[in-house]
């Protein structure tokens, strides 16, 4: 299989289109200006649609209408452009519609910096929107992840009828890497006969709607999407350990910052100090499982992360108690260095 160089931003763009993504609707934010940019320009290729909307608000209620017609359709943005497409992300949720969100984000909060960041935690994977709804988070530490986890989004938003967000700081959207476009497989899936494409006559009308003004049914539909959620929790947890076997302590990390906590990890045992990383694939569903094989002789967690702190109320309810939480935080726009993280590991194994 050959390897093509590509920057983050367009692998997320030409793993949407091959996984069957024919529309797009945008609107330009640094840093993920390159994934429209891309799909303005192959979309059409290919026979779909790409607009870009008037505002972020417009353009997540674009792909409300294309999901509620059965579409593959993505949109992606940064930070603030998410914050505003929250309400709309709320009602595709609500109305049961697959669609795929790209956030490669910046530091903020308001306008913040085009830096890479991580303090979009709470924002993805807690749901900005308004009632109780979830959307599956992905969190790829690479530019072949970008590649996979964007084919496999859409097929797991179709699954679930659910919201997909890829969680992407803006180093995996700018830097260049060699990604492979392999044939995916895929999951097999059922008809969207609920979509709204029209009757001829032939059918029942489908009606897509959030709308209920009797409780009992909104409490009906409440508690199905809540049953989805459990369902996703069970299925759908991706994550990866390593060194975790006789680790002295482990470090909690994802996207970027794995990468180089990784680097950290293995220049630690170069010098005789046993350190593990537990890396988060998927933010929602949280890996909380992944924790119960932490060895007891472990002397406490670190949690490293682009931002004050987000990831680390999780990192909490996985450790239930167990060991001492350590945490190191980079919410300026700067990566954490390896040498900067090894001091601080061993600044906790020495306490």
């Amino acid at each position: 299989m050959t390897k093509i160089l590509m920057k983050g931003n367009e692998a997320f763009g030409a793993a949407a289109i091959k996984a069957g993504c024919r529309y797009f609707f945008g609107y330009p934010i640094t840093p993920q200006n390159e994934i429209p940019e891309y799909m303005s320009r192959e979309l059409p290729k290919v026979g779909g649609c790409f607009l870009q909307a008037e505002s972020e608000i417009a353009a997540i209620n674009m792909v409300y209408g294309a999901a509620g017609a059965g579409a593959r359709v993505m949109t992606s943005s940064s930070s603030p452009g998410i914050a505003l497409k929250q309400e709309g992300i709320s009602y595709i949720a609500a109305c049961e519609l697959p669609c795929v969100i790209v956030n490669v984000s910046r530091g903020g909060p308001g306008l913040g910096g085009i830096q890479p960041s991580q303090s979009d935690y709470f924002q993805n994977t807690r749901g900005g929107g308004n009632g109780d709804y979830r959307t599956i988070v992905y969190a790829p530490a690479n530019l072949q992840e970008v590649v996979d986890m964007t084919g496999d989004a859409f097929d797991v938003a179709d699954q679930y009828r659910i919201p997909v967000i890829i969680s992407a700081d803006g180093m995996i959207g700018q830097m260049m890497e060699p990604v492979e476009f392999s044939e995916r497989k895929g999951r097999p899936l059922s008809p969207k006969n609920w979509a709204v494409t029209g009757t001829e006559e032939k059918r029942a009308p489908n009606s897509i709607n959030s709308l209920y003004i009797v409780h009992e049914e909104l409490e009906k539909h409440n508690w199905r999407l809540d049953s989805k959620h459990k369902a996703i929790e069970k299925n759908e947890v991706q994550y990866e350990t390593y060194q975790l076997q006789d680790a002295e302590l482990v470090v909690v990390a994802y996207g970027t910052t794995s990468r180089v906590v990784r680097s950290a990890v293995m220049d630690l045992r170069k010098e005789g100090i046993n350190i593990g990383l537990i890396r988060p694939k998927t933010l929602w569903p949280f890996p909380y499982k992944a924790f119960d094989e932490i060895s007891e002789k472990v002397k406490g967690i670190l949690t490293v992360e682009m931002s004050t702190g987000q990831m680390i109320d999780d990192v909490r309810i996985a450790n239930n108690g167990r060991f001492p939480i350590h945490f190191m935080g980079s919410p300026g726009g700067s990566i954490p260095a390896a040498e900067v993280i090894s001091e601080r590991i061993k600044s906790i194994i020495r306490e």
